[in-house]
């Protein structure tokens, strides 16, 4: 099993990063927690969870141990695959999700898509107790915000959060009525932020 990649990053999206490593290019999906760790950087380490399929090979790369680990307790719970563990951590970044659990907050985890209130019951009885994180998490400072937005530009920054959102399984009308709804209100937001609101409107 892959334990982490460390190379040149070639290409980042909210959902995927391509990093190189001894000239082999890997595709991983991550969730926006890890896009925006790696934001702006030419390298990285990146801590890896595969899933082997018979259909596929599947990377789920992370920025910090403790979100690799908060993705594993997630996707143990029934009713949990990867794709809503992924989703769930781009709702939430790793303290936060902790604190939700911790807290018993149903409601928030209910706001995530695919997760109804069984399913929310069954994540925080099965994880609550069970979650440490020894690294602290950090908001993507806000120098980085401003700079990603400046040199994207609101129309840019519009289409990539409908790139992310319909990767993660949304519908292009729905997602498209969300972004534009979300930049009318505030065209300063980066693409990490309009997704997250997006993610608890759609």
């Amino acid at each position: 099993m892959i334990e982490y990649l460390k190379g040149a990053i070639v290409s980042l999206t909210p959902t995927n990063l391509v990093i190189e490593c001894g000239g082999v290019g890997y595709d991983v999906n991550v969730s926006l927690t890890t896009y925006s760790a790696y934001q702006g950087k030419s390298e990285g380490l990146i801590w890896i969870t595969q899933l082997i399929r018979e259909d596929a090979h599947l990377l789920y790369g992370f920025s910090t141990k403790e979100e690799r680990t908060l993705f594993g307790q997630l996707t143990s719970v029934s009713g949990v695959g990867p794709t809503t563990a992924r989703l769930i951590l781009s709702s939430y970044g790793p303290q936060e999700l902790a604190a939700l659990i911790t807290m018993g907050q149903t409601d928030a985890l209910k706001a995530v898509k695919g997760i109804g209130l069984k399913t929310a019951q069954r994540i925080i009885v099965d994880l609550k107790g069970k979650i440490q994180l020894e690294t602290a998490v950090e908001d993507m400072p806000a120098a980085r915000t401003a700079a990603g937005t400046a040199a994207l530009g609101t129309l840019a920054i519009g289409e990539e959060a409908v790139s992310a959102l319909k990767m993660l399984g949304f519908a292009d009308p729905a997602v498209r009525k969300v972004v534009k709804s979300i930049l009318s209100e505030d065209s300063t937001l980066a693409v990490e932020d309009i997704i997250k609101r997006a993610l608890r409107m759609l």
